[in-house]
């Protein structure tokens, strides 16, 4: 069953009910990150596990993704301002109990590389809440994987 979140704004990010924040150092440097991130949707299920699916929709202004395990995504974007941010919110959902997401990266160059910062900012019910802190290990073990995967994949094709 698909469940309408809350049409939540980049404040959200700052005001959650629940925040993780993950952020590490890799070689690539911010402009590949930020064209994997943004341009390469397709490229996503290559380097970060749970992905299975992510395509542009709208034109480019949102983003159907899916995960393993069937939990579906139809998301907006809220900023790709080129300039390492990018920001999406969940519009709608199949996964039960939360009510606003919103999921921000953030590219900073660190000498030749980039720190990433990953954002997941969510409110929900009480026990997707609950859910979303016991999780908070695994989420910023996903994070790390995923963005060890994706550094190693841009410095190949750079190579």
């Amino acid at each position: 069953m698909a469940r309408r979140l809350s049409p939540v704004g980049l404040d959200f990010i700052e005001t959650a009910a629940l925040r993780h924040v993950f952020a590490r150092e890799v070689s690539a440097p911010p402009e590949a990150v930020y064209h994997a991130l943004v341009d390469d949707l397709a490229g996503w299920p290559a380097w970060f596990t749970a992905v299975t699916r992510c395509l542009p929709t709208d034109d480019g202004k949102g983003r159907e993704v899916r995960l393993k395990g069937g939990t579906r995504f139809r998301e907006t974007i809220l900023a790709a301002d080129g300039q390492g941010r990018y920001a999406y919110r969940v519009d709608v959902t199949n996964a039960p109990g939360p009510r606003a997401l919103v999921e921000e990266w953030r590219l900073t160059p660190v000498g030749t590389g980039t720190r990433v910062q990953w954002t997941f900012a969510a409110d929900g019910t009480p026990p997707f809440r609950l859910v979303l802190k016991l999780s908070r290990a695994g989420l910023g073990r996903a994070f790390r994987d995923a963005v060890t995967a994706l550094d190693r994949r841009l410095m190949a094709a750079a190579a």
